[in-house]
């Protein structure tokens, strides 16, 4: 009953409620995006969702647009600044989320959307993150976060899919506030994303 109603009943209450509680938060920080980052305030990026569907994800931006002399991006390191990296350890920028689960693209707890050139990477097992609805936080996010390797990560992503009940989702719930209070388990000094994900041979 939870996994095919309670859940996205449960989403769409929190998240309305969150939205309305945070309101001055989220204004607070689009207002040091702007000022510290400039436009966009809102980052945007297609990722993969439940079913394998592909759907628009929202967070706060953290990064400039630094570019080298060809027009080329700079890496992840160079254009996360101070106040990218302080969004990322408090997770204020995964905030705009709260209108994808909203929207029903994603809950609040479940495997984290990944970008779409990794749905032809994955073997047959990592592709059952897809059974559930993808979440702003989930069992992967509180073991380790980004210090995991990619194949653990999914790991955790489909012992999630295989015991999804309510009392696990409270769980990861309480281990996510605790985390982000201690600002825990984000990886390395400049906390920047894992290398790409490469894919992993089939079982």
């Amino acid at each position: 009953m939870y996994r095919r109603f309670g859940k996205s009943l449960l989403d769409v209450l929190v998240a309305s409620t969150l939205l309305f509680c945070f309101s001055p938060v989220l204004l607070a920080t689009a207002v040091l995006v702007r000022t510290r980052l400039g436009t966009p305030i809102v980052f945007s990026q297609e990722r993969i969702g439940k079913d394998s569907k592909q759907f628009t994800v929202y967070k706060f931006r953290s990064m400039t647009d630094g570019r080298d002399e060809s027009g080329k991006l700079l890496p992840d390191d160079d254009r996360l600044t101070a106040t990218g990296k302080l969004l990322r350890a408090t997770s204020l920028d995964e905030l705009p989320q709260l209108w994808n689960v909203l929207r029903g693209e994603m809950s609040l707890i479940g495997p984290r959307p990944l970008i779409v050139e990794y749905l032809p990477l994955y073997n047959s097992h990592q592709a059952r993150r897809h059974e559930v609805r993808p979440g702003i936080t989930g069992w992967a996010q509180v073991n380790g976060r980004n210090s995991l390797l990619w194949e653990d990560r999914f790991d955790h992503d489909v012992y999630y899919v295989d015991n999804l009940n309510a009392l696990f989702d409270l769980k990861i719930l309480l281990l996510t506030v605790q985390k982000v209070l201690m600002r825990s388990d984000v990886n390395s000094q400049n906390k920047v994303p894992l290398e790409k994900f490469q894919g992993t041979a089939e079982d």
